[in-house]
């Protein structure tokens, strides 16, 4: 079975009230009848404007409803959508644009500066469509307002399951690169989810659609991180196509206070983090105004991304006992190869999760790791997964590799296994420390410092070293009660000798860009400064 998304949102649209709330940003409300209404006219206008099936269709942009209202009309007009980080400057865009091979780019007029960079240099991209902004929009462009205003009826035409679906995802080093997956197998993915919940698992468009429209219970999502980060689109388009809603937040970077006023405001069951970046600021707004907010309605509190400290989770289920904390073991290349689940019954360990039934761990020799034997191993998960990365066949011959037979990706992450087949995630081989012939994966590291008092959050990285050849450094962000002695001492309760920090610097600045991501050339700068 396989759907393609145009289809998909079609068919929801068809079968939910249309006054249902689809998207929401600030004081922007856009019911379910207006989502079909603005996204039909924009898809219609471009396809009139030459956008072909297939063609790469560029979203920079902050977050907002209009964002997603071009993501519908992306899928309905047979683009494929194409993920630009709305951080870089002119000429990493002109660099996505032109890697992509972009023909329309969706940006916000805040943007614009840069966008009127990359114009002349950019002449692939036919259709230019600006979001926001007041007056008129510049002579090279669109205003979003005027296409989302025109014929209003749906395009009727024939959308195939295999159309394409571009993530572009930073990695740890080289410029970034479009993972490229088709909209059957990140549905199939989603289905395969379903099933292991226990729903049921329609066979048609329709079917999915009336279980959508029957759903009392349906996804009410606050979305914390940016819809150009892989965590914030994904879970805000599998909201949508399941007949829910999306709230995005006004601020372009995360404020806690804003994502609890919108949970109570929807009575949102489902709040989507990435990490301590965002879940601690949330968690420390209802320790001070314990009574502000009602978040009783919250069911599932979502991570990926990066990993997610236990004393954070156990926080938050203090204030909404009836939440799930669910940690993802995912990546733009890898999703779905583990989850680590938090609830008021229970608690797991930092980092360990429980395998998905696509994902091995496999030692030097492709053979699977022995669960309890403490071998570290990479981990690899079964179909299905990307079709390649785009325009780079030397890295997909790396990632994308058949073992046994299978399809594999190789996400880069190593893992040790333990005996009861849950795994616990060391960290990504390219990040490993190499200090005197030791390996050290610098998670393991962060995670334990992040167990510590004091610390708020942790970044490690080898440095040169004459002696060792690396050595261990690591940046925190230091709060109340922190002691770099005392932080030393409970360390070495939790990792052998080796693995410690040769230099550990505190600061109260942020180690983490807005995305969530750990921001790993500050960190260094930090250090450089500090020794």
């Amino acid at each position: 079975m396989s759907f393609n998304f145009g289809d998909m949102i079609e068919a929801v649209e068809r079968a939910v009230p249309g006054d249902r709330v689809a998207l929401a940003h600030g004081e922007q409300v856009i019911d379910w009848a207006t989502l079909a209404r603005r996204s039909n006219a924009l898809a219609r206008a471009l396809v009139d404007r030459g956008l072909s099936p297939g063609e790469r269709f560029a979203f920079y942009a902050y977050n907002s409803a209009d964002y997603l209202v071009g993501l519908v009309a992306c899928w309905k007009a047979r683009g494929t959508h194409v993920n630009v980080n709305y951080r870089y400057v002119a000429e990493e865009l002109a660099y996505i644009l032109a890697d992509s091979d972009a023909t329309v780019l969706l940006y916000d007029a805040r943007l614009r500066d840069a966008v009127v960079q990359v114009v002349p240099g950019a002449p692939g991209v036919r259709t230019w469509v600006e979001i926001g902004g007041e007056g008129a929009a510049p002579d090279f462009a669109e205003r979003f307002d005027d296409l989302t205003a025109g014929d209003a009826t749906a395009l009727g035409i024939a959308r195939d399951p295999a159309d394409r679906f571009f993530i572009y995802t930073g990695g740890t080093t080289g410029m970034p690169k479009g993972v490229v997956w088709q909209h059957a197998d990140l549905n199939a993915i989603g289905l395969a989810v379903a099933a292991s919940q226990g729903l049921p698992i329609p066979q048609t468009v329709e079917e999915a659609a009336a279980f959508a429209a029957a759903n009392a219970d349906y996804p009410r999502t606050v979305c914390g991180p940016p819809l150009m980060h892989g965590t914030g689109l994904l879970s805000s388009y599998g909201a949508l196509l399941a007949g829910g809603m999306v709230a995005t937040l006004p601020s372009t970077s995360f404020r806690a206070e804003e994502a609890l006023d919108a949970i109570d405001r929807w009575q949102a069951n489902r709040l989507i983090v990435v990490g301590d970046a965002f879940a601690r600021p949330v968690l420390e707004a209802l320790d001070r105004e314990p009574g502000r907010w009602d978040v009783s309605a919250v069911r599932l509190i979502s991570s990926s991304g990066v990993m997610w400290t236990q004393a954070v989770k156990d926080g938050l289920i203090r204030h909404m006992p009836d939440a799930m904390c669910q940690d993802n073991f995912s990546s733009s290349e890898a999703i779905g190869m583990g989850a680590s689940v938090t609830t008021r019954d229970g608690t797991v360990e930092t980092a360990r999760f429980m395998v998905g039934p696509r994902c091995r761990v496999l030692d030097d020799d492709d053979r699977d790791v022995v669960p309890g034997s403490d071998v570290t191993g990479k981990v690899v998960l079964a179909p299905p997964g990307p079709v390649e990365y785009h325009k780079d066949p030397e890295k997909s011959a790396r990632t994308f590799r058949v073992i046994d037979g299978v399809r594999y990706v190789v996400s880069g992450d190593h893992a040790k296994v333990n005996a009861d087949g849950s795994l616990v995630l060391l960290g990504r081989g390219s990040a490993c420390i190499n200090s005197a012939g030791e390996k050290i994966f610098p998670e393991e590291v962060e995670e334990a410092l992040k167990l510590c008092p004091g610390v708020e959050d942790a970044l490690v990285f080898g440095t040169p070293d004459p002696r060792w050849g690396q050595s261990v450094t690591a940046v925190v962000r230091a709060g109340a009660g922190y002691d770099e002695a005392a932080t030393r001492d409970e360390l070495r309760r939790h990792l052998a000798g080796y693995k410690l920090p040769k230099l550990l610097v505190a600061t109260a600045q942020s180690l983490r860009a807005p995305n969530g991501k750990a921001d790993y050339a500050k960190a260094k700068d930090l250090a450089i400064a500090a020794a």
